[in-house]
């Protein structure tokens, strides 16, 4: 399960609204890729079609998608979002991780 905050879920449901994406139909598709300066990165997007191999989740009224490579890193993660003067963005709260870089966009296990 991935937990999606109030603050992530108002954001996601503007950021889809202004790219032409239905919150309401369309999906939020977190994955993890090799790279970033731990090891491990996050991708946030946004997708109008599920795989055979995604698994779908809801919470807080927002779809999401990921596919089962990357579900077995981000189980229990929460979708954050921080703005404000040194806010970050989307920020992902994963408790998986053993080690962060210091921009939290990268993790390792």
């Amino acid at each position: 399960m991935i937990k999606v905050s109030e603050t992530a879920k108002l954001k996601v449901v503007s950021l889809m609204a202004e790219e032409g994406f239905d919150a309401t139909t369309d999906y939020v598709r977190v994955g993890v890729k090799s790279g970033g300066c731990s090891g491990l990165s996050y991708e946030l997007k946004f997708d109008k079609s599920v795989e055979d191999t995604d698994k779908i989740f809801e919470d807080n009224a927002v779809r999401i998608i990921v596919d089962k490579k990357s579900f077995l890193y981000l189980v229990g993660t929460t979708l954050e979002y921080s703005g404000g003067l040194n806010g970050k963005g989307f920020v992902f709260n994963n408790p998986n991780a053993q080690r962060t870089c210091g921009c939290g966009e990268s993790f390792s296990l």
